[in-house]
């Protein structure tokens, strides 16, 4: 599963794989894959910085790269308390009821609450790039599309390739005029924020936009054929996600979570803001039903949202409360039946790959199989 871009950046197979766990980006790199991490999560500088580490140790010498979420237009002078004050109290009430509700209990005296959604906003991103460039990484991706020019140039400069997501061809237009080297085209399929413009659709639409410019195609993707069938559509490779989250490297911090994505269908996602304030596709729950009804208080913009609901979400991940309990993810999911190695879906991908390249050769007359 080779492509030039693939080929440019010294990997066997021309998949990407995103991930926030450091042990998956570097077994997808081992396995010949790209492996990326996510960086959304790393508030303090010195988390990524450890995580980095360990993977510069467990990598075997394979090139990875990072993901950030990050603004094209910087905003100065606003604070995390700035945000927060802007938060309704008929919003907390919302919270509050609903955790009722369902008897979530409160977190222990002094027990952080978790994961804060601070890195949407710029300044904390920039920590990450910060630490970031002092590593090895091969490419920088950033999940809000074209993070700022001066970001740009500095990955440049250090000879590091620069992705971005768009959900359509107009917003990878902007991409590649913004000097974006990689524009990944990720599918209504797929886990997390994303568009209305379905992968089958997007990816030539992209790939036709801004070629020659190298393009992944992302959502609804884990198979071999579906690999064949993006380079078919002139993707130079896959951007794979949700696939990731049930592999055995996986450091979910819910048995209950890998129960339900293990038993999800492909139909039990939903596209809701009830995460980030932004459409983002997750298994559906009562949580995600309870933002999305129309008595309820609706959703707040990004990063309000986030920033509202990260306690709660703290608190029902830590009780295992089933009824809400979700986690961003893909129409793939269905295909997700078993706990996995990384190596074992790689095998599996290029023994899916090689029998579609060999079926379409048959069909072609090319093949004497």
């Amino acid at each position: 599963m080779q492509t030039e871009l693939s080929k440019t950046l010294g990997v066997e197979h021309a998949v990407f794989g995103f991930t926030p766990f450091p042990a998956v980006a570097a077994a997808i790199s081992r396995a010949g894959g790209f492996g990326v991490l996510g960086a959304v999560r790393y508030t303090a500088p010195d988390d990524l910085r450890r995580d980095l580490d360990w993977i510069e140790e467990h990598v075997d010498g394979k090139p990875y790269g990072l993901d950030v979420v990050m603004p094209a237009k910087k905003v100065e002078g606003v604070t995390e308390a700035d945000v927060e004050a802007m938060i309704p109290e008929g919003h907390r009430q919302f919270v509050r009821d609903t955790l009722a509700k369902y008897g979530v209990p409160e977190l222990a005296d002094g027990e952080a609450s978790g994961w804060r959604i601070t890195g949407w906003m710029e300044q904390v991103a920039r920590t990450q790039l910060d630490v970031a460039f002092d590593y090895p990484i091969r490419l920088l991706a950033n999940a809000l599309g074209s993070p700022p020019a001066d970001v740009v140039d500095r990955a440049h400069d250090q000879d590091i390739l620069v992705a971005a997501l768009a959900g359509s061809a107009r917003h990878a237009i902007k991409h590649k005029d913004a000097g974006i080297d990689i524009v990944v085209a990720q599918g209504y399929e797929a886990g997390g924020h994303t568009g209305e413009i379905a992968t089958m659709v997007l990816t030539p639409e992209v790939v036709d936009a801004v070629g020659p410019l190298p393009v992944l195609a992302a959502g609804g993707i884990g198979s071999g054929r579906q690999v064949a069938a993006a380079l078919s559509l002139g993707a130079q490779g896959v951007w794979l996600g949700s696939m990731w989250l049930t592999v055995t490297e996986a450091d979910l911090s819910s048995t209950a979570v890998t129960r339900k994505l293990l038993a999800a269908g492909s139909g039990d996602t939903v596209r809701s803001r009830a995460l980030t304030g932004k459409p983002a596709r997750q298994l559906r729950t009562e949580w995600t039903d309870a933002w999305d009804d129309a008595n309820g208080p609706g959703t707040l913009p990004m990063p309000l949202q986030g920033l509202l609901v990260a306690e709660a979400l703290t608190r029902i991940q830590k009780y295992e409360v089933e009824p809400l309990l979700g986690t961003p993810v893909g129409q793939i999911v269905g295909r997700m039946t078993s706990e996995r190695s990384v190596q074992a879906v790689f095998d599996d991908l290029t023994r899916g790959f090689e029998q579609a390249v060999d079926r379409i050769n048959r069909i072609a007359g090319r093949s004497g199989k």
